[in-house]
């Protein structure tokens, strides 16, 4: 193919400019950090992390989501918030009950025996906290708002009864948590998630409570081979983004994370990792080196007297307390109505 001097000479302010624009949209580009202290193994990054970042990335809109997991800005979980109220990181993975008085009214979604399984709790909160409902979040975009499902217990030595929890030292995960254990009979220690495997090898602790995905994502079936599945409380866990960051972006980013926010989180959330326990509960049953005892309903039942005490104590501590816990079971309500 042969150019001729004069073509060549319109062609080059052609590719100057092309490059130019590619430089400038480049620039324009904002680059948002998204710290993950959990691995790039995990099942919440392969369900939600990866998929919303790649999805956000796609629509060109001026943003791009860079994914840090394996803690490479900051491996403590309960500091996770503050890394991007400080601007360490501009997202986090963040675990509520882990930040004591930072997300105080979602303490009443840790109560016991509210919620029947994690999809029950995850819209419930998606409705309350993005309502605004909830208090706690001004500071924040919630990108997504999970619930687990409810927590169960995992030990080395079987517990097959509420009595054979009596004097036991459970790690639990927030100050409700702990309140539940210790209506049980137990002994609630607490640490964050990454600490377990450790504190269950060293005999610190004599086992946890956790729903089944970290069981495995974190290691801890590795150290347990017992598993008791009375319902607990559930977890409340979030994506958050700085709200000042998120406001401070352009009109075409803030419609591309809202896009692949709320709903759209809540359900890669609910569908993947409710599938993901399915598959674990079939392994742990299907283990006969273990021992896995589900609850008849009569020791369910037994237990309720016992999760009110911890739920009426909570209510008592202030006005606000009894509404919280109205509205979650309004809208709990709603939801098992299906509205």
């Amino acid at each position: 193919m042969h150019i001729t001097r004069r073509a060549l000479s319109a062609l080059i302010p052609a590719c100057a400019g092309l490059i130019a624009m590619t430089a400038l949209a480049q620039a324009q580009t904002v680059k948002l950090r998204f710290a993950i202290f959990s691995p790039d193994t995990e099942q919440t990054y392969l369900t939600v992390f990866k998929p919303f970042a790649e999805a956000v990335n796609k629509e060109n809109a001026g943003v791009e989501i860079e994914l840090f997991p394996n803690g490479a800005l900051g491996r403590n979980p309960a500091q996770q918030a503050q890394m991007v109220l400080d601007g360490v990181a501009d997202i986090a993975w963040v675990v509520a009950s882990y930040t004591p008085g930072r997300f105080q009214e979602n303490e009443v979604f840790e109560l016991p025996g509210l919620f029947r399984d994690l999809k029950e709790s995850t819209v419930v909160m998606n409705r309350l906290i993005n309502s605004g409902q909830i208090k706690g979040y001004e500071q924040f975009f919630p990108i997504g708002v999970f619930g687990t499902a409810p927590y169960s217990i995992h030990t080395r030595e079987p517990i097959r009864t509420l009595a054979d929890l009596k004097g036991k030292k459970i790690r639990a995960a927030g100050a409700i948590e702990s309140e539940t254990i210790k209506a049980l009979g137990a002994v609630p220690i607490g640490m964050t998630t990454v600490e377990i495997p450790e504190a269950i090898s060293r005999r610190t602790i004599d086992g946890t409570t956790s729903h089944p995905s970290p069981l495995f994502d974190f290691g801890i079936a590795r150290v347990t081979n017992a598993h008791y599945f009375i319902r607990l409380g559930v977890v409340p866990l979030a994506i958050l983004l700085n709200r000042a960051k998120f406001d401070s972006l352009p009109k075409s980013a803030q419609d591309a994370i809202r896009k692949h926010s709320g709903d759209w989180t809540a359900q890669r959330f609910n569908d993947g990792i409710t599938a993901y326990n399915d598959l674990l509960m079939k392994r742990l049953a299907d283990d006969p080196k273990r021992t896995v005892v589900i609850p008849p309903q009569s020791e369910l039942d037994q237990a309720q007297p016992i999760y009110n005490t911890v739920i009426d104590a909570w209510v008592a501590k202030q006005p606000r307390n009894k509404e919280l816990l109205d509205l979650v079971r309004k809208e709990t309500a709603a939801y098992r109505a299906g509205q």
